[in-house]
């Protein structure tokens, strides 16, 4: 029955006179469903990408965290990318590529959206590790997803986007054991709110979530769900967190900061942005540590023993959390 809702929604929008599975690519977080590959018969596209997403209340979190307010997270978060995919991603060219939106369906519980197949526009390399240049191409991408964004108001996503936002982790946050983290995490929180360089950020900008070409020099980015407001900062420590280990996220903060940045006033000038790329980097720059504290922030409580609780991550926290408690003393 199901397969037969995809196989209609899918011809109607390529011409195509049927559909064969290839593969499921993989299961959504906590059994919400399942993202496809079909191929198509007797179509110009060969390929599409399904993603069919199931509401039900049956969670199964890989982490114990199944209450109500995490599901009603989930199904926010797909709300957003329904969203997004709608009104948002046309904004998107190739400086920041993504898959394109074919079709976006929805009855009661089921969100089908139909996406181009990246492996067959050419964005077919996914990698577990980085290297410099690739670390460079991704933040190439994100230096123009920010600037393509830079001052939107984010209707329709998350008003503070990631999906680590302290507003919607407070189960986190109560098991967080580091007390004066916790009792600094909305100071934090709101210093990045009242950055006045806000943009639509992606919200989960790992290196799992770039596609790559075969030379490495391009990528798409996938994977919408938690897109929204914020400063460009969240993405940057989240994704460079995701692609090093302490010993080289410590060696290599300045370099990657200095690309990132020269990236980003390149994208502000050419899409003829009008602020000043000195003070959004001056603005910015000052508020990556507070970024990189939220995170760690978030993945203490969720998971005290991840990798990527580190020294690094600990001596940035101390850091941040020493100096907005002494500006609170010093008033």
């Amino acid at each position: 029955m199901k397969d037969n809702h995809i196989q209609k929604i899918v011809n109607k929008v390529t011409g195509s006179t049927g559909i064969f599975q290839i593969e499921i690519i993989q299961s959504l977080w906590s059994g919400y469903g399942n993202i496809i590959r079909y191929g198509l018969k007797e179509s110009k596209t060969k390929t599409v990408i399904v993603k069919h997403i199931q509401l039900s209340d049956q969670t199964q979190h890989p982490r114990g965290w199944n209450t109500d307010l995490s599901h009603q997270r989930k199904v926010k978060s797909y709300e957003v990318e329904t969203a997004w995919y709608k009104n948002w991603s046309q904004n998107c060219d190739d400086s920041c590529r993504i898959p394109l939106c074919l079709s976006l369906e929805s009855d009661n519980n089921e969100i089908w959206i139909v996406l181009e197949d990246l492996d067959k526009s050419g964005y077919h390399i996914r990698k577990d590790s980085a290297s410099i240049s690739d670390m460079h191409t991704c933040l190439t991408w994100l230096a123009n997803f920010h600037a393509t964004f830079m001052g939107q108001d984010p209707i329709d996503l998350w008003h503070v986007g990631t999906y680590w936002h302290l507003e919607t982790r407070p189960d986190e946050l109560q098991a967080l054991t580091d007390i004066k983290l916790k009792n600094t995490a909305k100071k934090i929180d709101q210093k990045l709110q009242d950055s006045p360089y806000q943009t639509i950020v992606h919200g989960d900008a790992k290196l799992a979530n770039f596609c790559f070409t075969h030379d490495g020099k391009k990528v798409a980015a996938v994977d919408f769900q938690y897109v929204g407001g914020g400063c460009g900062m969240k993405d940057v420590a989240y994704f460079i967190s995701s692609c090093l280990f302490e010993h080289d996220c410590e060696r290599l903060e300045t370099e990657l900061l200095d690309f990132y940045f020269s990236e980003l006033k390149a994208a502000l000038t050419s899409k003829e942005i009008p602020v000043s790329p000195q003070a959004v980097e001056q603005d910015w720059r000052a508020l990556y540590p507070l970024a990189w504290t939220d995170f760690h922030r978030f993945l203490k409580g969720w998971s005290p023993g991840h990798w990527k609780i580190h020294g690094y991550s600990e001596r940035i926290a101390h850091e941040v959390v020493t100096q907005l408690n002494s500006k609170v003393i010093k008033t």
